[in-house]
């Protein structure tokens, strides 16, 4: 296919175990694994940051976060020992977004689901988006997931109608009605973010199961310490340890069956040999907090954290044609690499004064053994309501160093021997520490990073 229609499906919040195809025993999720049967999936795959809106802008901009200034989720603040960097509440209107370069190349764009990059002025039509559905500076459902939702950008249904199922109908009919020429869908799911609310036959499947299973005898949370951030300096970290919410399950299984529900749109429209599906996610899965409704182990933590549970994702690609069906990479690739990816896919070029951060992923699509050259760089100058601290890190082939702004401290992993990250190698090689700490530095001044600064008034004796 020359110009093929590009089908980009984010979802907010998902682990990188919650899908069948990647380890979870609990949550069943069929049709996305049949994407993956029949395209790659890539088990080092991460978002740009450990939280949704830089992710977000890094999918369209091609660029760090740190670079185009947007490092928090936006509307997010709050301090401890060290007091937020700043950082920009909207996608700048100076970035040439992946959806102008598509229009640009004579592609039709549409935005169908979460934004939260900006207020009216800098919603989807604002960036290159032909449609908006759903898009606008929400970072979840304000009045939950049953119309009446009250979203300026999506008309309500009628009551009790699911809003998992209603942007898949829009983003249908939006395929259905096409008329021949390509287009890029930018699918981006406001599930399985909180607020944890289901249909009730979908959550009677996964009560059902979880007793089948015991998992209702099992007590799945474990106290941890404080939290650093002194609005909840009173609370502790409650980490999950196991995947058994049923509630958290039936959200997953309606995704699910809305990709599946997609995927077969797509093939009734006769769409099935020109279109790419790429699935991925924004952030690691939401394993310490604010019900800790998922765990990402073996991989450490979850949303907002400096280890990997914070940022590895699920990523699977079916190119018709361009992969091979059921490959499997261990290649590490970031979001931004989804942007000069799709321009090569299409056969789009990109604005000639363009920074692009991204490395096309187009070998590693056609040759799973093929690797990304350079290392895979965070920075999250911010302290996160899940438990984490401010932090920037690298990864360079199976190292990962993890730079802890307070008090200058690092740790030093190997990914291929230790993927749990408990044990800290950077006093046993401190050459190898102080080498990837050099690179972290180097890139933080190259991309103009900002720096979180010391509380004034932080107190020491007064935290619990």
């Amino acid at each position: 296919m020359e110009r093929p229609n590009i089908l980009l499906i984010l979802v907010d919040d998902l682990g990188w175990r919650d899908i069948g195809c990647y380890g979870s025993a609990f949550y069943e999720t069929p049709h996305i694994d049949r994407l993956e049967a029949e395209g790659i999936r890539f088990t080092d795959a991460y978002a740009a940051c450990p939280v949704c809106s830089p992710t977000r802008a890094s999918i369209l901009s091609g660029r760090y976060p740190a670079r185009v200034g947007v490092t928090n989720f936006i509307g997010g603040h709050t301090q401890g020992r060290l007091i937020d960097a700043p950082y920009i509440r909207h996608l700048p209107h100076t970035e040439y977004s992946l959806a102008r370069a598509l229009k640009a190349g004579g592609y039709k764009t549409w935005h169908v689901g979460k934004w939260h990059l900006g207020e009216k002025d800098d919603w989807p039509e604002r960036h290159g988006f032909d449609v908006n559905i759903g898009g606008c500076g929400w970072g979840a459902p304000r009045h939950g997931y049953f119309s009446p939702y009250n979203c300026p950008t999506l008309a309500d249904g009628p009551d009790g109608e699911y809003l998992t199922d209603r942007l898949t109908d829009e983003a249908i009919r939006l395929i259905e009605s096409n008329d021949g020429t390509p287009f890029f869908l930018n699918f981006w799911h406001y599930a399985v973010h909180i607020p944890i609310q289901v249909k009730r036959d979908d959550l009677a499947k996964y009560e059902a199961k979880a007793k089948r299973l015991k998992l209702d005898r099992i007590d799945p949370f474990e106290e941890g310490e404080l939290f650093p951030c002194e609005h909840k300096k009173d609370e502790h970290v409650i980490r999950r340890k196991v995947q058994s919410d049923p509630a958290y399950a039936a959200m997953v299984d309606n995704l699910d069956g809305n990709i599946g529900r997609l995927v077969e749109a797509v093939e009734r429209a006769g769409l099935a040999d020109d279109t790419v599906f790429i699935f991925t996610s924004d952030n690691g899965g939401l394993a310490t907090a604010e019900g800790s409704p998922t765990c990402n182990a073996p991989l450490a933590e979850g949303k907002g954290w400096m280890y990997d549970g914070g940022v590895r994702e699920p990523l699977i690609v079916k190119w018709p044609g361009g992969t091979l069906s059921g490959g499997v990479t261990d290649a590490p690739v970031i979001t931004h690499d989804l942007y000069p990816t799709i321009l090569e896919m299409t056969g789009t070029p990109d604005a000639p004064d363009h920074i692009c951060d991204g490395e096309s992923i187009v070998p590693i699509l056609k040759d799973p053994a093929a690797t990304r050259r350079s290392p895979l760089f965070w920075h999250y100058p911010h302290y996160h309501p899940g438990g984490a601290t401010p932090y920037s890190a690298v990864r360079d082939g199976d190292w990962r160093l993890v730079q802890f702004f307070e008090d200058d401290r690092v740790e030093l992993y190997n990914l291929r021997q230790d993927p749990q990250e408990g044990r800290d190698l950077a006093a046993l090689l401190p050459e190898k520490a102080e080498e990837l700490k050099s690179k972290l530095e180097a890139w933080r001044v190259a991309v103009g990073a900002q720096l979180p600064t010391a509380n004034p008034d932080y107190d020491p004796a007064a935290q619990p």
